[in-house]
């Protein structure tokens, strides 16, 4: 006997090659055995250890494939075959192995501007995952989050950001503006604002993870890239001669102010020798109360600095400080700094900007620390946030089935928009010590729970197991949860204490470094302790849902200041919070019944003879929907399209309403804790599918705002899963795609982008609750590799169309078992199971039966309402 080392190689595979290894395997053998009967075979594979940049995509594996036969055998003939053999084996799982690849390599199909236009408000430029520098191109058009493509002008490039929020622009601080000066006359440069605005060239702009670029019609190229606390930008100038004959000398400004010029004071100093400028300022947050100050360190590398001095309103001057303030009369001065330089020879000039919180030499730290030598770190610099990027992405691969490159750049685009927010300022935090992580830009939780922090539990763990922290240690130092939080500073509330589902959601998924007893006590804070100004914290109107049951219209709060609104949806937002706080009470052994009775007051605004018409007087013929209740117990009226798509818009402060930013009829929908109560309520399942039909076909359902997620996905409580998966193609790419105004409405933090990335993947979570719906997904296969278990859940769908035409789960198996039921827990992705999926074109009775529903708190309905 001997033994025969056919094929050993460096190979990348991914645990999805599996099938097409057991096809070659079967051949391989047939081929053997009709040789030498006496022959086997073995396959082995193992994993070399990976260092932290060597295994960004798949894990490489070693393949051998070893022969043992006799020494009898017609061993030419044997070895010709099986090389034969091991080369098609080779070229087969190089193919397969590409196709997988080829979604991700080099992070070609993450597109920064998808959502940069049409009020996605995305921040479109240069940064790390959960960074705090966020280097971009600010224009003078839809700049909330600092770029758009939308045709307006560039004022500058600063270095912080937020991105896909609403409210005021937010942050900006401190941009920089490249420019030539008419004759090197400093006073004829061009310094506020408005007069130094400036086109760009459409087909310069270049968006990538970690990278930024634009030409100025001015000429000048900016680039830019970032480290965690530091900017690095290199601005190309293209050389000209002033009226003398003279080279003109390159000129930067630097501005005391922000995107939406709401600075209170700022300071400026400038040293000529070194080529250093360095300040802060007072600012305000673009949706919350009070103020917050932020600090800068710019370094200007590779050109001698000609003249330098600062700049008020239209006139400058070679004074090297300054202070300045809105005075009295809050009349806004617009001032700054500037560094002429002398031409260098590539006519480049790099600048280095540290950011931070804390003070001026923290910023200047952070640049130090981070990008220790600037004049040669650009293209390094790029290539880290590259791999960064691909680190945080890798858990996830595709199989793409043919699907077109849009549709894989909306899907991987999604998911790269779910890590640009929150931002990690560990160690930035002036407000207090501790050695916990501190996560800023929770802006808002409202919109964030419902997707994006699922997405991040599977993910990356580690990283959403650190922002719970960082929840918990403001909560400590604080007194209370956040529910929206922006630059240091409290945001507004929008409904409930959304913190709490946050909370509860990574405790039914077992995320580890966690006190749940903090948790638990942050939690009862919230539902039992009224804040003094529950307008940024906490909840309002707890005397009245203690003892009435539900928040009324126009409610008498004596112990709390607050928007004195939204009684409809803060009573249903306060149920589920109270739900998620009665889950985890029960895990900890706490005393959960009082939580979970509370859990139901959402009942009590159900007024089940109200019907709904149509602006034109049309009746839509539904009856029975949330009514607004005063405190004595008499209904109050509401109109249920209002704040719809149909009606005018209602938010915080502009025509304030009993429902947040959305209609009664789509927070009918908001129970999601018991939506078999709810089915029963309105009818049965027949009426609630026709009630989530109309409200999806008629223009009521507003897919720019998160309430109407869930939605979506509902038709799974009445048994109807197929409808969840029509009506998830229906918005998937008409309103979510890769187009620069793909998203229909404001990312909000990623909210949107995990909205999108959870529907092609073929899940939805149901957050506080370990449950995810079961859709097919948009590719042929998904996979996801659970950054702490390293083990890989698989979803597989056979009978697969690129064209989505047979888009309804026939059957299904799970590990190879027959799988019925419409959802699927968390240990889905922990354990490494693989669902397999056989499509149709056509509805089955997959996941219909009431056994097969997701879990409901009453589990009052069957599949006909009883």
């Amino acid at each position: 006997m001997f033994s025969w080392t056919l094929f050993s190689t460096l190979e990348k595979i991914t645990p999805m090659s599996h099938p097409i290894e057991a096809q070659v395997w079967h051949l391989l053998k047939l081929q053997t055995q009709a040789v030498d009967p006496t022959a086997a075979l073995q396959l082995t594979r193992d994993e070399p250890p990976c260092s932290r940049h060597s295994c960004l995509l798949f894990p490489p594996q070693h393949l051998h494939l070893h022969l043992t036969a006799s020494l009898r055998s017609p061993l030419l003939k044997l070895q010709r075959r099986m090389m034969i053999l091991k080369a098609l084996l080779g070229i087969i799982l190089l193919q397969y192995t590409h196709e997988t690849l080829a979604t991700k390599d080099d992070l070609r199909h993450v597109d920064p501007l998808i959502g940069s236009t049409n009020g996605g408000n995305v921040f479109a430029g240069a940064t790390l995952p959960y960074g705090m520098a966020k280097p971009v191109a600010d224009v003078d058009g839809q700049n909330t989050g600092g770029f758009s493509t939308d045709g307006s002008n560039v004022t500058g490039f600063s270095h912080m950001h937020d991105s896909g929020t609403g409210g005021n622009p937010s942050m900006g601080n401190f941009p920089l503006f490249p420019q030539y000066c008419k004759d090197n006359l400093v006073d004829n440069c061009k310094f506020p604002k408005a007069a130094r605005a400036i086109h760009y060239e459409n087909d310069s702009v270049v968006a990538s993870p970690g990278y930024f670029a634009l030409t100025l019609e001015n000429g000048v190229k900016a680039e830019m890239t970032a480290a965690q606390h530091a900017a690095l930008y290199r601005f190309v100038f293209p050389g000209g001669k002033a009226a003398d004959g003279e080279d003109l000398n390159p000129l930067i400004s630097l501005d005391l102010t922000d995107l939406w010029d709401s600075r209170q004071n700022a300071s400026i100093s400038l040293d000529a020798d070194s080529g250093r400028m360095k300040g802060n300022g007072t600012f305000l947050p673009s949706f919350g109360a009070g103020s917050y100050q932020s600090y800068f360190c710019a370094d200007f590398i590779g050109a001698d600095v000609q003249d330098s001095g600062i700049w008020v309103n239209d006139r400058a001057g070679s004074v090297q400080q300054l202070f300045v303030t809105r005075g009295f009369n809050n009349f806004y001065l617009q001032a700054g700094g500037y560094m002429m330089f002398d031409p260098a020879d590539d006519r480049t000039v790099t600048v280095r900007v540290g950011v931070s919180f804390v003070s001026t030499d923290q910023a200047c730290k952070n640049a130090e620390a981070e990008i220790p030598s600037p004049d040669d770190a650009f293209d390094t610099l790029r290539d880290e946030a590259e791999t960064a990027w691909s680190e945080k992405l890798s858990p996830v691969e595709v199989t793409p089935g043919g699907v077109s490159d849009d549709m894989l750049s909306a899907f991987w685009s999604g998911i790269y928009r779910t890590m640009l927010s929150p931002q990690n300022l560990t160690g930035d935090n002036p407000l207090w010590k501790s050695d916990e992580p501190y996560f800023d830009s929770f802006y808002c939780l409202w919109d964030a729970f419902r997707a994006q922090h699922p997405f991040l539990t599977i993910i990356d763990p580690h990283a959403q197991s650190e922002m719970i922290r960082s929840l918990l240690d403001t909560f400590k130092h604080e007194g209370w949860l956040p529910d929206c939080r922006m630059s240091l500073c409290k945001g507004w509330t929008q409904g409930g204490s959304n913190a709490d589902v946050v909370l509860a959601d990574a405790y039914v998924k077992n995320l580890t470094g966690i006190d749940w007893e903090l948790a638990y006590k942050a939690m009862v804070n919230d539902a039992e302790n009224e804040p003094l100004e529950w307008s940024y914290e906490g909840r309002g109107g707890l005397q009245s849902w203690k003892n009435l049951h539900y928040i009324p219209y126009l409610d008498f709060d004596y112990i709390g200041f607050g928007t004195n609104s939204r009684s409809i949806s803060r009573t249903v937002e306060y149920a589920y919070n109270d739900y998620t706080l009665s889950v985890v009470a029960k895990g900890l052994g706490k005393d959960y019944a009082i939580y979970s009775a509370r859990s139901g007051n959402w009942q009590n605004l159900y007024k089940d003879d109200e019907k709904s018409l149509l602006e034109n007087g049309t009746d839509t013929g539904f009856t029975g929907f949330f009514q607004p209740k005063y405190i004595n117990g008499t209904w109050g009226y509401q109109d249920p399209i209002a704040c719809s798509a149909l009606a005018s818009w209602c938010s915080l402060t502009s025509n304030p309403s009993e429902t947040f930013e959305s209609s009664i009829w789509e927070y009918q929908f908001f129970v999601p804790h018991d939506m078999a109560k709810l089915i029963k309520m309105v009818g049965g399942p027949d009426s609630f599918v026709a009630r989530l039909d109309y409200f999806h076909t008629s223009g009521l359902a507003d897919m720019g705002n998160e309430p109407v997620f869930l939605t979506v996905y509902d038709y799974h409580y009445a048994g109807r899963p197929a409808l969840s998966a029509s009506r998830a193609h229906a918005y998937i790419p008409s309103s979510f795609n890769a187009t620069h105004s793909g998203l229909p409405g404001n990312d909000d933090s990623g909210a949107m982008g995990s909205f999108l990335a959870w529907s092609m993947m073929g899940l939805f979570p149901n957050p506080g609750q370990n449950v995810y719906l079961i859709i097919p997904p948009f590719f042929e296969a998904v996979a996801v590799t659970h950054p702490e278990t390293n083990k890989t859940a698989t979803i597989r769908n056979t009978n697969f169309d690129k064209t989505f035409k047979n888009i309804y789960i026939q059957n299904a198996t799970l590990n190879g078992v027959p799988y019925t039921k419409n959802w699927i827990g968390h240990e889905f992705f922990t354990q490494g199971m693989t669902l397999e999926l056989t499509l149709g074109d056509k509805e089955s009775a997959w996941g219909t039966r009431k056994e097969d529903l997701p879990p409901s708190l009453s589990d009052s309905v069957d599949i006909n309402g009883n």
